[in-house]
Order: C-alpha cells, then sequence, then structure tokens
C-alpha cells in the first residue's frame, strides 16, 4: 500500500485564501440578484496590466522562440546570466550592497521558495514564527515535520511564536532563548508594518550570535516609501553570514499570474550537520534547482529583465504610487471613522482594528453580508491577529472609493446598531 506524508493530516482545517473564496462563493451563490456587487479586497492580487516594457520584451522572446536560429530549449536552472545580472546591478550593487550573480536564484516566486528552502535544512530545527504571519511559513512547516499536533487556537507545538501587537509596533523582538531558523518578512504581510535599521541590527547580531538563519521575505520592498528604512536585509553589516532573502516580481510587475521571483542565499550562509560541521548553503540550493527543475521559462524571464530597464522602472513606480494611493485612501478613510489602523505607508496593506471588539471572522461575514465586501480576518494569520482585519490595496480606484464609503455605513449603521 502507499504511505501518505501524515504531516499533512496536522494542518488546519483549509488555507486562509481558498477558505475566503469557499464563504465568498456560497454568499454569492445564495445571493445571486440581491445587495451590492462584491467587492473584493482579501488576497493581494493585483489588478493592473502589466508593465508595457514587460510585455514587448516577452513578445519578443516568444518570437525568437517561432525561429529556429534563435529558440531556447532548456534553461540553466538557476536562471539566465542576463536577468541574474539585472538583479544584482538593479536590486544590490546600485544601493551599494556587493551580490554575486550565483548567489541569485530565479523561480515562479517567493511563496514556493519561502516552504521549499527547507529542502536543504534539517529536522530538529528550531523555528521562530512572527504572529500574524503569513500562513504559508507556518503550513510548510507542518508539511514538513517540523512541528508537533496543532493546538486548536491557531498555533502548533513545537514552534516558537513571536507576538507582534500594537505595544511593539507589530515588529517581533528578537526572542529569548536561541533559535535555529527564523522568518521575518518586512513590508509585513499582513500589518504593513515596517522594521527600521536599528531592529533590522538587533535581529542580525542575535543571529550572529546564536547562529541562526533569517529567512527574510521582502516581496513588498517596492512598496517602501521611507528613504530611511531598509529595503534589503544586507544594508546591515553581516547579514550575508546569516540571511537568506526572498524576493517577488509579483507586486512590483504584477506578475502574480506571470510567476516569477528569485532568493538570494550568498556563499557565505553555512549551515550545520550533528556533528557541528560547517556546510555552505549556496551549493545545496544550487544541486536542488538543477535536480527538482528545469527552471523559469526564458520569455518570463525577459520579461523580469525588462522591469529594470529604464522604461521598466518607471513604469514600475506608476503602478507603485497608484496602489499606495489606493492604500492612502483606504487607511485615512478607516481612520476617519474612528477605526485604529496600522499599515498602508510603507506597504500595500491596512491593517485595522475591529470595531466592537468584533471576532475577525464574525467582522468578516458582517462585512460580506452587510457591505459586500471582502476583507481578509486577522485571525487567519495566528491567535495575535485576532481582533484586527487586513485590506488589500490591489484594486481599482473607484472600488477603493466605493469600499470606503460602504465601510463607513456598515460603522454606523451595522456595527453601531
Amino acid at each position: 500500500m502507499a504511505f501518505v506524508n501524515e504531516n499533512y493530516l496536522k494542518l488546519a482545517a483549509g488555507y486562509l485564501f481558498p477558505e475566503i473564496a469557499r464563504r465568498v462563493n456560497a454568499f454569492i451563490a445564495e445571493h445571486p440578484v440581491e445587495g451590492k456587487r462584491v467587492i473584493r479586497c482579501g488576497i493581494g492580487d493585483v489588478t493592473e496590466p502589466l508593465p508595457p516594457a514587460s510585455i514587448a520584451a516577452m513578445q519578443r522572446a516568444t518570437d525568437e522562440l517561432a525561429r529556429r536560429e534563435t529558440f531556447k530549449g532548456y534553461g540553466p536552472g538557476t536562471g539566465y546570466d542576463f536577468v541574474r545580472k539585472a538583479i544584482a546591478d538593479g536590486d544590490f550593487r546600485a544601493r551599494g550592497i556587493t551580490i554575486d550573480e550565483d548567489e541569485i536564484f530565479l523561480s515562479d516566486g517567493s511563496k514556493g521558495d519561502c516552504g521549499s528552502i527547507l529542502e536543504i535544512l534539517g529536522q530538529g530545527n528550531r523555528i521562530a514564527i512572527t504572529d500574524p504571519v503569513y500562513p504559508v511559513y507556518v503550513d510548510s512547516n507542518v508539511m514538513c515535520g517540523n512541528t508537533g499536533a496543532h493546538r486548536g487556537d491557531g498555533s502548533y507545538e513545537g514552534l516558537v511564536y513571536m507576538p507582534c501587537t500594537p505595544a511593539n509596533n507589530f515588529v517581533a523582538d528578537v526572542p529569548k532563548q536561541p533559535v535555529d531558523l527564523a522568518y521575518l518578512c518586512f513590508p509585513n504581510n499582513p500589518t504593513g508594518a515596517m522594521i527600521d535599521h536599528e531592529r533590522l541590527r538587533a535581529w542580525v547580531d542575535y543571529a550572529l550570535k546564536n547562529r541562526t538563519i533569517i529567512l527574510y521575505d521582502v516581496a513588498y520592498d517596492s512598496y517602501i516609501r521611507d528613504p530611511s528604512l531598509p529595503r534589503s536585509i544586507y544594508e546591515i553589516d553581516g547579514a550575508k553570514e546569516c540571511a537568506i532573502e526572498f524576493h517577488s516580481f509579483s507586486k512590483n510587475g504584477g506578475f502574480t499570474g506571470v510567476r516569477c521571483g528569485y532568493t538570494v542565499l550568498p556563499k557565505s550562509v553555512v549551515g550545520y550537520t550533528k556533528n557541528g560541521q560547517k556546510v555552505p548553503l549556496n551549493p545545496l540550493w544550487t544541486r536542488r534547482w538543477n535536480t527538482r527543475s528545469n527552471g523559469v521559462s526564458y520569455a518570463v524571464q525577459a520579461g523580469a529583465a525588462a522591469l529594470y530597464s529604464p522604461e521598466g522602472k518607471a513604469q514600475v513606480k506608476q503602478l507603485i504610487d497608484f496602489y499606495m494611493g489606493n492604500a492612502a485612501i483606504l487607511r485615512e478613510g478607516c481612520r476617519k471613522i474612528g477605526l485604529r489602523v496600522w499599515g498602508g505607508e510603507n506597504a500595500p496593506y491596512v491593517w485595522v482594528e475591529t470595531p466592537e471588539r468584533m471576532k475577525s471572522w464574525d467582522f468578516f461575514d458582517l462585512m460580506l453580508r452587510e457591505a459586500n465586501v471582502v476583507i481578509t480576518p486577522g485571525a487567519g494569520f495566528g491567535a495575535c491577529g485576532e481582533g484586527f482585519f487586513r485590506i488589500s490595496s490591489f484594486n481599482s480606484r473607484a472600488n477603493v472609493e466605493e469600499v470606503v464609503r460602504r465601510i463607513a455605513a456598515l460603522k454606523f449603521a451595522a456595527v453601531k446598531a
């Protein structure tokens, strides 16, 4: 008989966003013609077309594939040199950070990489997770057998949870005990919080002292408006000894459907065998990619490289400005009606405290039922997310303005009634 990976049986009932989709679809099926049009501000999926520079580059690449003399078959498993160089130059060297091309690994997005990195890390690691947290970090560790049972309160045995609350501005403090792996995400999903150099320095110092590897997700780095804040953990001295950084083109280039991102794994980052031998992780990650993948498609990589052209940079900035304009409208709209609000200043997400101390799933259902607006309940991101909800700025301007009007009406009609 075929045995299953029983770690999957420990997973909570359903991944957050499919559960949201299930509830929304059920509501629409039950109310096909009633009420207002449903506006979705839950999942962080972009809505605007791809940058023209990327479209043109992908079209040119497709034309190359149509001719024998320029046809390309299997590419490098870790990415073509032209796009790795564009990334190294545009995201790092331009900021005074030295990253080599062979420390950059192209993939279909940071979401997969945040879980796949566990394939080259051993069992028995002590893993620290922020709370609230992007669910992929937790679920990936559950699937790999790095946790115990689900406790029923949204947490798992075996993980070290780091509370992120208004008291610490939703930026996790370093753990009081040593851990082996720590997941950090800035700008943060879901809270929109941002870390400064001083607190990031404390994390790097902690990691170097305890031989911790920081798994640093910067999928939203393009949304940082404050130039004094760090765009990369490698701005901190010593981070290249202890940090792996995950990047995405989904939110800056609109590649949610195209799929492309990359991971930076410096050659100076090491893990250890059970007998204490140092092992560089870069060769292991290289071997993993060359064994498990034939890489991202040539046309998609051409589109990603085009984001670093002068035209591409200008077009990405326009996209970021548009979505951050939406975030400002959502943030201010919630503040005007008396809700406590965080985020939306250096991130495309607005994090809001529920009114009247409502449970976050109850408020989700109320918003859907009374306002026909889909938000993300904070409890879906962990126990510390209870009592909050996330609003995504990825939408049309008209929809965002309508959402603010509906929330205002709901605040004083449905909630206060």
